[in-house]
């Protein structure tokens, strides 16, 4: 049974959260400040961790920042903050996931258990041969990849949104394919991790959205993944 730690400073809140997360087969501790959630994520070490930004004592992107220091469990930020730089800044800091309030039990139940799933150790029949895409060599089994013989250093979700392009090459994938493949997540609104992921990983394949070599994005509709010379003409007023 999965163990994890809630901080959140609604009672209100904490409580419902509470109750969905353990009808769904989680151990369920909480913290209603963010010294009271380092504390407890330190000492009592739990499987993942649910990270409200709006804590009394200490900003919850300040305990998030604090934990990175000094442990690697999963944390879902679970913030009513929707704004861009917000997002972007908390998974900078090192975030799993971010997910925006108001949102449902089922909804969080469903990143968790995806987070928990790209943390686990997984167990495989047979290797996957790894993926070449021009220079890049994504290799699945080894969850390492190489540009022109160099190794990339990827984040995990960075790893598991170039590696699912990579079996999708020379294919366009939606953005909605995406957050359901690789977030385990619907489409529910305005949602930018993807477009934020997607820069992160043009910076580090050396390009840029007006100057794309690997990644193509076709506007409205999805992006693509496709070696130098095989991509799409005129992609480069992409919007991601």
């Amino acid at each position: 049974m999965p163990h994890l730690l809630v901080i959140e400073d609604d009672p209100q809140l904490r409580a419902a959260l509470v109750r969905a997360l353990r009808d769904r087969g989680h151990a369920v501790a909480t913290a209603s400040t963010g010294m009271g959630g380092l504390e407890a994520a330190v000492t009592h070490r739990p499987d993942l961790v649910v990270l409200d930004l709006g804590l009394p004592d200490v900003d919850g992107a300040r305990v998030l920042r604090i934990l990175r220091a000094v442990s690697d469990v999963p944390v879902i930020v679970a913030t009513a903050r929707d704004e861009e730089p917000d997002i972007v800044a908390a998974l900078g800091d090192g975030a799993d996931d971010y997910i925006v309030k108001p949102f449902g039990s089922g909804q969080l139940d469903a990143r968790v258990k995806a987070v928990l799933r790209r943390q686990g150790t997984g167990v495989a029949a047979e290797p996957e041969q790894p993926l070449r895409v021009g220079g890049l060599l994504v290799a699945p089994s080894a969850r390492e990849v190489t540009l022109d013989g160099e190794r990339l250093e990827l984040t995990p979700r960075e790893f598991d949104l170039l590696c699912f392009l990579a079996r999708r090459a020379g294919q366009v994938v939606t953005r909605r394919e995406l957050l359901a493949e690789v977030w385990q997540q619907p489409l529910g609104g305005a949602d930018k991790t993807v477009d934020v992921h997607l820069s992160w990983l043009r910076r580090k394949l050396g390009e840029t959205a007006h100057q794309p070599r690997y990644l193509h994005t076709l506007r409205s509709v999805g992006v693509k993944l496709a070696a130098p010379g095989d991509g799409v003409a005129g992609d480069g007023a992409a919007d991601a």
